[in-house]
């Protein structure tokens, strides 16, 4: 046997000692005469005995040694699919293909993606291969401003139904007036001619029916069959049949009117076009949402160059630009406000409908609409890096994944056309031979019912067109999931670990509470506690100022300022020594404090952080700060309760302020100072007794546990909606947004099953109906096209699910 050799490319090694091992244990596998690993170039060269190995045991085994292969990944649109069993077979011969590690084909975006190694395969190795089997690969384009293939294949479709309605019409009417209840209607003779019908029906068999021979021929060559062979033999069977009673009919004196059956293979086909036309149609409907996503973005921008301001396209922007904009204008790349203060509504982007206050410093996210303020903003993510086009990434990854629902039921398609076949043929025996014996026509008519009716369109349907309304709906809500297992996933949820600090909390300390003794006035107790803590760089310190600032006192400087540790801070006034701080400072300066200790401790229960004021050795009173809860906090944990799911926090904190920050939320169960190393083992330690967990985490120190927990939900703020670690991104930072997600995930999973149900009731029904001679021919055709419709409609109700805001 010819020896073959393939190179790959290798992630993950740090040093020498990695190439050894990567090079030794592919040196040791059975049918490898030669591996050699060059660490520099980070790649491995295997000659090999294509008999015995092939490159896909390459990968595994780099895999099992704790490396990566890197992988080329492209896209195609595909065209010729008629069913779920073409896109097993394009599958399934991709995945064959030398140099393709894997490939997944979405029935109902019409997407081929594939993982290759592009020193053995290249895309036009690809694309002549499938043309093979039948089908048309069409690179996905970097610009979408290219015309929608899928637009031609609906004008395709919408002239072939014309024509073939046009030319199948008066056969229709033939058969329509053989019912007693319609024989009133007016039937010109012509009609009931043989050669006449023979005349009409040809035309739709042989030139609208063109697509479902040559679909069945590809097939068959390539020793599979789908949708395509059972129309194929269906309508030719009517249609040849026809011919034969006809030609029986003029040798046997042309006496009477005989009966045929053209009508029947024509309507069949003109109904599966009808079908496909509202099938395309309703598809095209699916990916709605990132269309939306996409006309979102600004076609625009005003940016400063060489002094002077000049409008370009937006695709011209460069990171580091000085962009303008007014009010009423779309923000057209990501950035930081560098002037100027506005109300940005990042609706659009997050789901969230209250615009957000920004000013100096603050980020800005693309296609985000300024409101009322002109701002100036400093580029710093253009083009594939902006928040928008990494939702559009993730959002067209999830819809082309497949769910394992999916997998299961490809399977069950790929062999379902076969079997269909088989029975049509038995039932065929059992009429002719035991039922009819001996009646040809009496046989054929069930057999080409069964043919028909037993297309698996509607079940290749049923997932994925369900999966990319769902994902599509939420990410238009601000809920991004990376993958159609992971919408499936969240369904079977029953523990939701919440952190606190960013999740349950604002992540920012605020003056909550002021209390000031004896003879002072608060707004003088403030303004000397702000003027001193003006100085201190401590987050609380900066939380006091800017409370006080809120409430409309001017500060002024302070001098001799003094920060001591684990104490507080001592600083000069307006010639005022002012302390603020604990305990131990007041008594340190011998300071009197009356009842202070009973408020310090209650406010403390709260979960805050009292700090007692001195004013010229006098006691003046205590403010308190702490980490407020969000708004929505409490509303969405009572959502998640009600949705029977156990809420549990999980926090670096104290027990004391996390217990009373679950308090004001509703969550019973705590799971207080752990540090974030360890936040990991918790989340397995509630695996271990048997729970699905959702961890929810601000994706930066949660990450570890994130990636633990069967979902991870990052909290995002939208500016970096990639979070690795996470499953789900929740870019409203909202914690309705986990009901949310497990809401849209239980309504999405719940779509999919209702579209299988009916698409097995509907196939495993119709067959036994149709073999006992209770289905006409052109009733199945109609049901089978119409089949398909209705699933992709149920799906689209997805995309009117609600959500709280």
């Amino acid at each position: 046997m010819e020896q073959k050799e393939v190179s790959l490319n290798i992630a993950g090694m740090t040093c020498a000692a990695c190439a050894n091992k990567v090079e030794k244990g592919l040196s040791r596998m059975d049918g490898v005469e030669e591996a050699n690993v060059n660490f520099a170039l980070e790649r491995t060269t295997i000659k090999y005995d294509p008999s015995v190995v092939d490159t896909k045991e390459f990968e595994a085994k780099i895999e099992k040694l704790g490396y990566q292969v890197i992988h080329a990944k492209t896209e195609f649109d595909i065209s010729g699919m008629t069913c779920a069993a073409c896109a097993n077979r394009i599958e399934k011969r991709m995945n064959k293909l030398e140099g393709v590690s894997s490939a997944n084909v979405n029935f109902a975006l019409e997407t081929l993606s594939v993982e290759y190694d592009d020193r053995v395969v290249k895309p036009n190795e690809m694309s002549d291969v499938i043309k093979k089997l039948g089908f048309s690969l069409i690179p996905k384009q970097e610009t979408r401003e290219t015309v929608d293939h899928k637009e031609k294949e609906i004008d395709r479709q919408y002239g072939k139904f014309i024509f073939s309605a046009i030319l199948t019409l008066p056969l229709l009417w033939t058969m329509v007036t053989h019912f007693e209840m319609t024989a009133f209607l007016y039937m010109p003779g012509m009609f009931m001619n043989p050669w006449v019908q023979l005349a009409l029906a040809t035309p739709v068999q042989f030139i609208v029916g063109a697509q479902f021979y040559k679909g069945a021929y590809q097939a068959l060559k390539n020793k599979s069959a789908n949708m395509d062979v059972l129309v194929a033999l269906g309508t030719s069977a009517a249609y040849f049949y026809s011919i034969y009673l006809g030609w029986e009919w003029m040798i046997a004196g042309s006496q009477g009117m005989p009966e045929l059956y053209f009508e029947a293979a024509a309507v069949i086909i003109t109904l599966i076009v009808l079908g496909k036309l509202f099938e395309v149609r309703a598809k095209g409907r699916t990916s709605q949402a990132i269309q939306k996503l996409l006309g979102l973005q600004a076609k625009t921008a005003r940016i400063i160059r060489d002094g002077e301001e000049v409008e370009l396209p937006v695709e011209e922007v460069m990171a580091g630009d000085t962009v303008v904009i007014k009010p009423g204008e779309k923000v057209p790349v990501d950035g930081e406000i560098l002037e100027g203060r506005s109300a940005i509504d990042e609706s659009m982007i997050t789901g969230e409908s209250i615009p957000v206050d920004k000013s100096i410093g603050d980020p800005v996210i693309g296609a985000t609409i300024n409101k009322n303020g002109s701002i100036k903003v400093k580029a710093t993510k253009v083009g594939k890096d902006t928040a928008l086009s990494q939702i559009v990434k993730v959002v067209e990854e999830a819809q082309g994944s497949k769910a394992d629902i999916q997998r299961m039921v490809d399977k069950v398609s790929g062999i379902f056309v076969p079997v269909v076949v088989v029975i049509a043929i038995a039932t065929f025996l059992v009429w002719y031979f035991v039922v009819t014996p001996g009646d040809f026509r009496s046989a054929l008519i069930p057999t080409i019912s069964i043919l028909v009716i037993a297309c698996p369109c509607a079940l290749g349907l049923a997932t994925p067109t369900s999966i990319m309304a769902g994902s599509g709906r939420a990410a238009e809500m601000g809920l991004l999931f990376k993958g159609g297992e992971h919408l499936e996933n969240t369904q079977v949820i029953q523990t939701v670990v919440l952190d606190k600090t960013g999740t349950v909390t604002k992540g920012q300390p605020e003056l909550t509470d002021i209390s000031i003794s004896g003879r002072f006035d608060e707004n003088e107790v403030l303004y000397f506690v702000g003027s001193a803590e003006k100085n201190s760089e401590h987050p609380l310190a900066q939380a006091i100022v800017k409370g006080i600032k809120e409430k409309g006192i001017s500060l002024s400087d302070s001098s001799d300022f003094e920060a001591i540790p684990g104490y507080g801070i001592r600083a000069i006034v307006d010639d005022k020594e002012i302390l603020a701080g604990t305990r131990k400072l007041m008594n340190q300066h011998s300071i009197h404090m009356e009842n202070a200790d009973s408020l310090m401790a209650e406010l403390e229960n709260q979960g805050k952080t009292a700090m007692l004021i001195a004013i010229e050795k006098e006691f003046a009173g205590v403010i308190a700060v702490a980490d407020t809860v969000k708004e929505t906090s409490k509303k969405a944990i009572s959502r998640m309760l009600d949705l029977g799911l156990e809420v549990i926090m999980l926090t670096g904190d104290n027990e004391r302020t996390a217990k009373a920050i679950a308090k004001q939320v509703g969550i019973s169960n705590v799971i207080a100072e752990v540090i974030p190393e360890q936040k990991s083992a918790e989340i397995e330690k509630l695996q271990k007794q048997g729970k699905k967990v959702a961890m929810v985490g601000d994706g930066i120190n949660d990450a570890p546990a994130l990636a633990v927990a069967d979902i991870g939900m990052a909290i995002g703020t939208g500016t970096d909606v990639a979070i690795e670690a996470a499953d789900i991104t929740l870019m409203r930072g909202d914690l309705n947004s986990v009901a949310d997600a497990i809401h849209m995930s239980r309504k999405t999973m719940r779509n999919i099953k209702q579209n299988l149900f009916f698409a097995f009731i509907y196939n495993t029904a119709a067959i036994p109906i149709a073999a006992i001679g209770l289905l006409a021919p052109w009733v199945a055709g109609a049901a089978m096209a119409f089949s398909s419709v209705s699933v992709v409609l149920n799906a689209l109700r997805l995309q009117k699910v609600k959500f709280t805001k």
